[in-house]
């Protein structure tokens, strides 16, 4: 298995996490940077070096939206606040892509065995959705970057480094939740219209995701490069009728 270096802007979330995964008899490490700050993660970066020596796999997995961005009864799409749709786009491309790439990446494309960069895409990167305009605007641009980048790399000569990214279909994640169910935990009309338009008829599960991670992570994925996978219960492949 792999050692783990656990990154979050919570030095205490890290911690639990990798306290949790050590929990396993697996070899984990929390450390705190900001991934909006690229001298925070430069100085991670250089800590997790000096711990484990090579970075072989980088999972980027920031991102978010925030009701500021997000169209509703109260917010039009006319009113919604460049600084809003700023942080959104920030929060996803910047700090859940490419700075990222930019820091680890040197020092993935310097080794002779290669590597593996995952994006986390989104459905609303395949089809715009409703209400989400920054988020989806963001996501998009996040598997574009994955696929400019994979062919950058390899043109470049980094065969071995491979950037793909992870679609996921819909999950009940803190993010969503008020888009998807109401404060009773009912379903709202937009979480059910989503239901009804995901074949397998549920919301992902976090382990869901598991199978396609650790492919893209391993040599069994040695020749995939600038891919976006859907893990979406077959959100994606449903034309509605």
């Amino acid at each position: 298995g792999a050692k783990l270096a656990i990154v979050d802007i919570s030095e205490n979330r890290a911690q639990t996490l990798a306290s949790n995964i050590q929990a396993t008899n697996a070899e984990a490490k929390g450390y705190q940077a900001d991934a909006m700050d690229s001298k925070s993660l430069i100085l991670v970066r250089d800590n997790i070096m000096r711990d484990f020596g090579a970075t072989d796999i980088l999972v980027s997995a920031v991102g978010g939206n925030i009701p500021e961005a997000t169209v509703s009864e109260q917010i039009d799409f006319f009113d919604i606040s460049q600084e809003s749709l700023e942080k959104v786009v920030n929060l996803n491309l910047f700090a859940g892509a490419i700075l990222p790439a930019q820091i680890f990446g040197r020092i993935m494309a310097e080794n002779p065995n290669g590597g593996s960069i995952i994006n986390i895409s989104s459905m609303a990167a395949l089809k715009p959705l409703t209400r989400v305009v920054g988020y989806s605007a963001a996501k998009a641009a996040v598997s574009n970057f994955t696929q400019w980048l994979a062919v950058h790399l390899a043109k470049q000569g980094f065969t071995k480094l491979r950037v793909n990214a992870i679609a996921p279909g819909f999950f009940l994640t803190e993010q969503n939740r008020y888009l998807l169910t109401d404060s009773n935990g009912e379903l709202t009309p937009r979480g059910r219209a989503i239901l009804e338009h995901t074949p397998m008829g549920r919301f992902g599960e976090p382990e869901d995701l598991v199978g396609t991670a650790i492919w893209l992570a391993s040599d069994a994925s040695k020749f995939v490069t600038g891919v976006v996978v859907p893990v979406d219960g077959g959100f994606s492949a449903f034309a509605g009728v």
